[in-house]
């Protein structure tokens, strides 16, 4: 029993030797993960103030750059600013930064700005009466609804805004003719009209 209780305190003894040599390093450890800590903590924090106040600022109309590297956010605030401002291709650049960055639910939202910005230009463009000048918009438009439907097969704004879009071709047939999401050929066409051939024959 002597024996025993004589290991037992030369264990402890070993081992308060053992914690008084290593607590100055473990001391020393314990406040550089806490330094690193609390420097990510406060440049996550400033981050996102900062992000808050790009957003608010384009939000009340203000132009404010926004670097390709932001936070989807962000991104996402720039597009809505350019494209109420049909600012198509600059806001092209930046859906495809949220592509690169963002979540699903972004990606969606960012090409469903994109093709309200394309289907907006058409339409001003058909009340016009410049109606070649729109085609090409309106399949543009068509084709960033589906890119969004497939990120979010349930956004039901994108479901209506691509009806709306398909509505024009049916009332503009040659739009979907000339320039669809993938043009075909009309074999009616394919040599009758060159000129010197018969008509029917290669």
């Amino acid at each position: 029993m002597t024996t025993l209780m004589t290991r037992a305190a030369a264990l402890c003894d070993g081992a308060g030797a053992l914690w008084r040599e290593t607590r100055p390093s473990l001391l020393v450890a314990l406040c550089l993960a806490f330094v690193m800590t609390s420097a990510g903590s406060f440049v996550d924090w400033r981050g996102a103030i900062d992000a808050n106040d790009t957003i608010e600022a384009l939000e009340q109309g203000r132009d404010v750059s926004v670097d390709m590297n932001a936070r989807p956010e962000t991104l996402l605030a720039r597009i809505a600013f350019l494209t109420k401002r049909n600012e198509i291709d600059r806001a092209r650049a930046m859906v495809e930064a949220v592509d690169r960055s963002g979540g699903v639910d972004m990606r969606a939202r960012s090409h469903y700005l994109l093709a309200n910005a394309l289907l907006r230009k058409a339409l001003d463009l058909i009340e016009r009466t410049q109606v070649d000048a729109a085609n090409p918009f309106v399949n543009l438009a068509k084709r960033e609804y589906r890119r969004a439907l497939q990120l979010a097969p349930e956004y039901w704004d994108a479901k209506f805004n691509l009806d709306v879009a398909a509505r024009l071709v049916r009332d503009f047939p040659d739009f979907e003719r000339k320039s669809g999401d993938e043009l075909s050929a009309d074999p009616k066409r394919l040599w009758t009209d060159i000129p010197g051939k018969p008509k029917g024959l290669p």
